[in-house]
């Protein structure tokens, strides 16, 4: 893949190296918070307040801090970036990953029409998203509640050391996967599939939530069609890597190495032949139009 010396994107958030300093809000009792209201709100308490708002400018100390200790709280949850300096195979797959959003940013803003670009989250181990914490072992993902794509590098490495799934085109692939469900989710579709969260049984919810990331690989072809049109980065070989991927992520693959036996009720994201062949679907049609996978009666 013909990557290097292309513009990389500015919408990168690089946490690598950040680590949680504190704990969260833990031991309240929630039978002091009335009397605590009332003592706040009194005379005295905005009194108090006040000098707390005045102690925390002049220190430079965290109010919050000082409030959750004179609940009975430990000290609220704060973050400090170390110095950070990942290897050289690291860094570069970072630059990589840059790359590959920008060259997607190219694509759907040539696809669609006020295209909101996300922010892609590098990140160690652990991270806090507006969709909750989450660590290394979920896999990248998507979070529509902050527009962001969250990816520790090291799945890189566990693709090509645990999936049989090397090549540059297939990590490609994955970060093309989760800007397809950024693009879901401003076409609305994320939206319409939540709310049918609760109201269906869970195994007729996992039906749509394969349909879902069946559409998110389609979009992944999608984007490889275009950005080859437009830049010419893929080489021989590259189309079968991210094929490979999309077979090695396939739900009935991963759960017959994990126990020895499959069971598609459980399926939420589709088999490796299902994954493999919507992917190249939109390679082939470059048009998202082929891709309403939630109208197709076959998957």
């Amino acid at each position: 893949m013909k990557w290097k010396g292309r513009r990389q994107s500015t919408n990168v958030e690089d946490r690598r190296g950040q680590r949680s300093s504190g704990r969260g809000i833990g031991g309240f009792n929630p039978m002091l918070l009335g009397p605590l209201i009332k003592v706040l709100f009194s005379k005295t308490g905005l009194i108090i307040v006040g000098l707390v708002l005045i102690f925390s400018f002049v220190t430079g100390s965290n109010p919050l801090s000082f409030i959750s200790n004179l609940i009975g709280g430990s000290p609220i949850e704060t973050v400090t970036t170390e110095s950070y300096q990942g290897t050289e195979k690291e860094n570069i797959q970072a630059q990589f990953s840059a790359t590959i959003l920008a060259n997607t940013e190219d694509v759907w803003n040539n696809i669609l029409d006020n295209y909101r670009e996300p922010t892609l989250v590098l990140f160690n181990d652990q991270v806090t998203s507006a969709c909750g914490s989450a660590s290394s072992a979920t896999g990248p993902f998507y979070c529509p509640g902050d527009e962001k794509l969250y990816l520790d590098l090291s799945f890189f490495r566990d693709m090509e050391r645990q999936m049989n799934a090397p090549g540059d085109f297939a990590q490609a692939y994955v970060i093309a996967h989760e800007v397809g469900h950024h693009v879901q989710n401003l076409m609305g579709i994320t939206a319409k599939l939540d709310r049918l969260r609760g109201k269906i049984s869970k195994t007729e919810f996992n039906t749509y939530s394969v349909r879902l990331e069946l559409q998110a690989d389609f979009f992944a072809g999608v984007w490889a069609n275009h950005s080859q049109r437009m830049t010419q980065m893929m080489e021989n070989g590259d189309l079968q890597e991210a094929l490979n991927a999309a077979n090695a992520i396939g739900d009935d693959r991963l759960q017959k190495q994990a126990t020895g036996r499959v069971v598609p009720d459980s399926f939420t994201h589709g088999t490796s032949e299902q994954r493999m062949r919507w992917f190249k679907k939109g390679f082939e049609t470059g048009d998202i139009s082929q891709g309403d996978t939630f109208s197709a009666n076959s998957l």
